[in-house]
């Protein structure tokens, strides 16, 4: 920052006068955390009345539909204006195909479903991806060596994301990394009458070491094995090369932007929203929350403070909005 000749330094100028008293220092906040600002990510399962735990990610549940419906209602509730949807596929209906990924009736369309007729206004998001629907775990359909193919992959998309428009979806969010799968999926959207339908690409979606609880609770992790992710998903090194891929995703139609991982990426946060000024949202993924509990749990960190102030920290990163397991505890918080 430069100072000019008519700016003043100490005594003159004391930056703690605004610090003293709690109202100077709330009418000088920059930034308000509100539950307007969160998604909460939640894991739906086969079943009736029933509850797994998952034991990475201590205090979050996978719920079959009817817990899930009631978990939607409290959330509405909460003013939280939506949840994001992530199925766990039995490995029955898993296949190299993926085919289960767009059955109209398949688990997360009857959620969709269920969701919207008991909570017309809270916004239901669907992930677009094959990873939990693949018996390999990888986020598309491979060749003989296990290279996932692009185009052959984007056209399962297309019809996993037509699927979930039909069944309500207010948002389809391509977390897959494909390239032109924003625009296929768009242009489908608009033939099919689902003008309205919003998407929320994962555009900065990087092959990061944070996901591993999260593919514990989808069941893709041991599909997977020892096999990455890096010939799609982003290099953790690299910061221009995310700005192509939001420029990418919104020149083919996309409503909003990811960055994904959430807290170490928030300089990538920073230039996208400086840089393209759109609706920019981030996840504060599961290995994120994991070493949060970890930490609450044994005392080392204090839970209501620490849970705050880290999402808060999106918003000063530029984020609209962040996707995270804490929205439920910060809402009920903030609702106090």
């Amino acid at each position: 920052m430069a100072f000019n000749d008519s700016q003043r330094f100490f005594p003159e100028t004391r930056m703690r006068r605004m610090r003293a008293e709690s109202f100077s220092r709330r009418l000088m906040r920059e930034n308000q955390l509100t539950p307007n600002d969160l998604i909460y990510p939640v894991f739906v399962i086969e079943g009736s009345n029933s509850l797994e735990s998952v034991a990475s990610m201590p205090g979050v549940q996978r719920m079959s539909i009817d817990l899930l419906v009631k978990e939607a209602k409290e959330i509405a509730a909460l003013g939280v204006p939506a949840m994001a949807l992530f199925p766990v596929t039995p490995a029955s209906a898993k296949s190299e195909f993926a085919e289960e990924a767009y059955n109209p009736d398949g688990l997360a369309q009857r959620a969709v479903k269920a969701i919207k007729d008991a909570c017309p206004d809270l916004g239901i998001i669907t992930d677009v991806a094959l990873d939990p629907f693949t018996t390999h775990g990888q986020d598309g359909i491979i060749d003989d060596a296990g290279y996932v193919l692009n185009d052959r992959t984007v056209e399962a998309l297309i019809q996993q994301a037509l699927s979930h428009a039909a069944a309500g979806a207010d948002v389809v969010a391509p977390s897959d990394m494909m390239d032109g799968r924003i625009g296929g999926i768009r242009e489908a959207l608009e033939e099919g009458g689902h003008v309205n339908t919003l998407i929320m690409a994962y555009s900065a979606k990087y092959a990061s070491a944070y996901y591993g609880p999260f593919r514990d609770a989808v069941g893709s992790a041991g599909n997977l094995g020892k096999s990455n992710k890096n010939s799609y998903q982003m290099d953790p090194a690299n910061s221009d090369e995310a700005l192509h891929e939001v420029g990418l995703d919104l020149a083919e139609g996309a409503d909003m932007v990811m960055v994904k991982p959430g807290m170490p990426y928030l300089d990538i946060v920073r230039r996208v929203k400086e840089e393209f000024k759109v609706p920019t949202f981030a996840y504060q993924v599961s290995g994120e929350y994991a070493m949060h509990m970890a930490a609450f749990q044994n005392g080392w960190l204090d839970e209501r403070s620490v849970m705050m102030e880290s999402l808060l920290a999106f918003k000063r990163a530029g984020a609209d909005g962040v996707l995270t397991y804490f929205a439920k505890r910060a809402a009920q918080l903030m609702n106090e």
